[in-house]
């Protein structure tokens, strides 16, 4: 029997996906946010080779990438109430990608950050700034700059990755994909239209974050 494409079922449980996008954006979007500054912190930390933080830092960063996020997303929901550590879906999800997204950020931020002249680092200390104030003044812009593409390009892969977190019963695109399947037996035409939604969140994703690039990382009006 030849199969009978439809979308219709689809289309009536348009609310389900809305709503898992919304919340796949909100998710990208804290664990953006969080997982920059987390990353920011670390850069410094490891370019200026801070005591303490420094090797913290190297050990976080060598544990993340180099274990899948899947793994990781586990770790948090299930390993942690064996500690005592209960976190619903939601908030496992939330702390995986700041997590993960820290890790790597910290890494791309250290390359913009190492690739700021000394020459700089010299003419501040000329004026009198202190550590603090140069990293402010004349490091972290400039080195923001150099890496501001290859940090959208992993926020757009965190927020991607995010599609794992409908295993821990997260209610973002890819749960509320899943349900719809088991409700209609559509898997060709959800699966198609989800991808379609990934793929346009995931340019309307890039475009915020060159929007926010130009404004306030290179200083010029889009």
């Amino acid at each position: 029997m030849e199969y009978q494409f439809s979308f219709e079922p689809i289309f009536s449980n348009w609310q389900l996906l809305a709503k898992g996008a919304f919340l796949t954006l909100v998710l990208t979007a804290i664990g953006s946010v969080v997982g920059l500054s987390i990353g920011t912190i670390g850069a410094v930390s490891r370019a200026w080779r801070l005591p303490a933080l420094s090797g913290i830092f190297t050990i976080y960063v060598e544990c993340i990438r180099n274990t899948p996020f899947l793994v990781q997303l586990y770790f948090i929901f299930f390993g942690l109430p064996a500690l005592g550590v209960k976190l619903n879906g939601w908030e496992a999800s939330i702390l995986a990608m700041v997590i993960n997204l820290g890790a790597y950020s910290t890494e791309i931020i250290r390359a913009g950050v190492m690739s700021i002249p000394k020459g700089m680092l010299e003419a501040a200390e000329s004026l009198a700034m202190n550590r603090w104030q140069s990293l402010r003044y004349v490091v972290l812009r400039p080195a923001l700059k150099n890496v501001w593409p290859a940090l959208c390009s992993q926020i757009i892969i965190v927020m991607l990755g995010s599609a794992v977190c409908s295993q821990i019963a997260a209610e973002e695109l890819t749960y509320a994909a899943n349900l719809i399947q088991t409700r209609t037996f559509r898997a060709f035409e959800i699966y198609l239209t989800s991808t379609l939604i990934y793929l346009a969140l995931a340019l309307f994703v890039r475009k915020i974050l060159q929007f926010i690039g130009q404004q306030f990382i290179e200083g010029r009006k889009a």
